[in-house]
């Protein structure tokens, strides 16, 4: 049974922030944390040898040394990895949850996700890292990698931390939405919480039929629900009900066939999560 959040972390200044949102799921979701930093494989100095000229050998001195450079950055690094760990996790436990378990790898970051497939609940990171910059438009590129290939669900977080308090599903009828619609109604990770389902579509029977079932079936479940049938641009409209209606944090599915779809995935690094400053929930 799948009973962890997984929290990758980098300990760049967003660190804090991907820990608060991930304690409070797992919190939420009955299910022990884990905090994972992987650190990139190291390169070894490339050294070259010039035929025939005897001084100058893999033995000599300044081989040496750079053998000895390239242990020691290694070595410093884990180190480097070990504080931001520790002072990752002290953090969590300074906020009143259980200490959680750390993990440090060296990989790739999306093999090393993929390890822990078979108890991974969920998987929180932040949209940018280390070696990005805070503009909105910027995601990070690991994070562009998981998004394509993992199928857990992901929650990117941005800025500090705030405790969810209002959620927004963005609702088109398509099966990958009506799959959210069933998390919602079936999650731990939502009990307690204001739910927003928002649909972008022409008001025609059809549409709200099925937003008016999917509300139903979350207010059965024990949801408070507020629907939306909205008119035009889905991108914009879901901004502006997000900004409107304090949304904390917004749920979308993905890789299904239908507009959002189109619009999330078809364009997923140069629109909503470029543009919206909540964090995102992603549904497999």
């Amino acid at each position: 049974m799948k009973t962890n959040v997984l929290a990758c972390i980098d300990g760049s200044k967003h660190t804090t922030t991907v820990c608060d949102y991930a304690a409070w799921a797992s919190s939420q979701l009955g299910a022990s944390l884990v905090l994972l930093h992987v650190l990139p494989k190291s390169e070894p100095t490339m050294l070259f040898s010039i035929s025939g000229a005897a001084s100058l050998t893999p033995q000599d001195n300044i081989t040496q040394e750079l053998v000895d450079l390239d242990q020691k950055r290694d070595a410093l690094a884990k180190e480097h990895s070990r504080q931001v760990l520790e002072q990752a996790s002290n953090h969590v436990a300074s906020k009143g949850y259980a200490p959680p378990r750390t993990i440090q790898r060296v990989g790739r970051l999306v093999h090393e996700i993929e390890q822990y497939d078979d108890y991974c609940q969920l998987l929180v990171m932040g949209r940018q890292g280390a070696n990005e910059d805070d503009h909105v438009g910027r995601l990070g590129s690991h994070v562009e990698q998981v998004i394509r290939t993992t199928d857990k669900h992901l929650l990117l977080t941005w800025d500090a931390f705030t405790q969810p308090q209002k959620i927004m599903l963005a609702f088109d009828g398509s099966d990958t939405t009506r799959k959210g619609v069933d998390m919602l109604a079936s999650s731990l990770l939502f009990r307690g919480l204001e739910c927003h389902l928002v649909m972008v579509a022409s008001p025609d029977p059809q549409n709200l039929e099925q937003l008016e079932s999917a509300r139903l079936q979350l207010e059965v479940a024990g949801l408070n629900v507020t629907s939306a049938l909205l008119q035009g641009d889905v991108k914009q409209n879901l901004l502006d009900y997000q900004d409107k209606q304090g949304i904390d944090l917004m749920v979308m599915g993905a890789y299904g066939h239908s507009r959002i779809r189109q619009w999330l995935l078809g364009s997923i690094t140069d629109l909503m999560l470029k543009e919206s400053t909540k964090p995102l929930l992603i549904l497999r």
